[in-house]
């Protein structure tokens, strides 16, 4: 990808500032959508909601699904009904980059991807890699933030809690499963935050 150079910090934390505020207001879904038709948006996604019984053990191995946390049922669900109000709402989506997590894979699988493009850049490293890199990763999430999609799309980003926090800030320390952070990047490399969307918020108009 063409990414632009990193954001000025001044330009991070003013974003920050306006996600803390984004909290307190109510989101118009179709209002939203009304914006999101004519694509140029980048649309960052948690994961779906997961079985809680699980956990990653053997997280260096991507292409080990079975020793990975999966998608619940529910979380399942909650992807094809927020893919359901893309088509209801005729937004329009372009590119879509996860994590190498099947259940980030899924998630955008379920959102209606045609096809998803892996990306370690988006994968949750914790303890398992160096500081070094998870700060790589953080930079890399921000980069793609504010790359501007392809003409008359929305590109969409599944990614993983600590990657998000780590990228944005702890402005997303209560990221729920399923939630999608809006931002409208520009070719100046700064990103405004336009909405924060719960996964259910979707469901009134998945018909």
């Amino acid at each position: 990808m063409n990414l632009p150079k990193p954001w000025p910090i001044v330009a991070f934390a003013v974003l920050c500032f306006a996600a803390a505020n984004s909290r307190a207001q109510n989101v118009d879904v179709r209002a939203l959508a009304e914006t999101l038709k004519s694509g140029g948006y980048v649309i960052l996604f948690r994961h779906g909601a997961t079985n809680r019984d699980q956990a990653d053990t053997d997280p260096l191995n991507h292409d080990n699904v079975s020793k990975q946390r999966q998608l619940s049922d529910a979380g399942r669900e909650v992807a094809k009904q927020i893919e359901r109000s893309f088509k209801t709402l005729q937004i329009p989506i372009g590119k879509v980059y996860t994590s190498k997590f099947y259940r980030a894979i899924e998630t955008g699988r379920l959102l209606g991807a045609t096809e998803v493009t892996t990306t370690v850049d988006l994968t949750e490293g914790g303890l398992v890699v160096s500081p070094i890199e998870n700060d790589r990763r953080a930079e890399a999430l921000r980069r793609m933030v504010a790359t501007v999609p392809e003409a008359g799309k929305n590109t969409v980003l599944v990614t993983h809690k600590p990657n998000i926090i780590d990228a944005l800030g702890k402005d997303w320390f209560d990221v729920k499963e399923g939630e999608a952070s809006v931002f409208q990047p520009s070719a100046t490399g700064k990103p405004a935050l336009i909405a924060r969307l719960q996964a259910t918020e979707w469901a009134n108009f998945a018909k």
